[in-house]
């Protein structure tokens, strides 16, 4: 049997957490593969809906990443990103994912570096966690796998 490697989604602010990937990328900084981001114009359009879509459609850790807590381009979208982050870990954690599946990051777009190591920093806190509960129960057959065509 192969070893476990978690599918983490990370939703990245264009103006700050993209451009810091974006920085890593272009510094060949290296981070895990497990890694997927989806750009978002700003953490603020995150809602506690998308991250448990996340979960459904096969994820095993989710994080948020905004612009630096007041230097939101959009004034308070990471406020409310932060927010909704938190109503997603206890929506987890009452359900019996884990809400320790969700994390909020904030960087600036000149923290490539920074960047880098939360991406590491998640893929080794979902792989000592393991698959996802909803990965589990699916792979036995007790729950539909969402196919995402739909």
């Amino acid at each position: 049997m192969s070893e476990f490697q978690p599918k983490i989604v990370a939703f990245c602010c264009y103006y700050c957490a993209y451009s810091a990937a974006d920085l890593a990328g272009s510094m060949r900084l290296q981070y895990p593969p497990t890694v997927r981001m989806i750009e978002q114009p700003c953490s603020g359009r995150i809602d506690v809906q998308l991250i448990l879509q996340a979960f459904e459609d096969g994820a095993d850790g989710v994080y948020v990443a905004g612009c630096l807590e007041g230097d939101c381009h959009f004034l308070k979208g990471n406020y409310r990103a932060k927010l909704r982050v938190a109503q997603a870990k206890k929506i987890l954690d009452d359900v019996g994912i884990g809400g320790e599946r969700v994390e909020m990051f904030n960087l600036s777009g000149s923290m490539g570096p920074r960047f880098a190591e939360i991406a590491h920093e998640m893929h080794e806190r979902i792989k000592k966690l393991g698959p996802s509960p909803l990965n589990k129960a699916a792979a036995n057959g007790q729950l539909p796998v969402a196919s995402g065509s739909e």
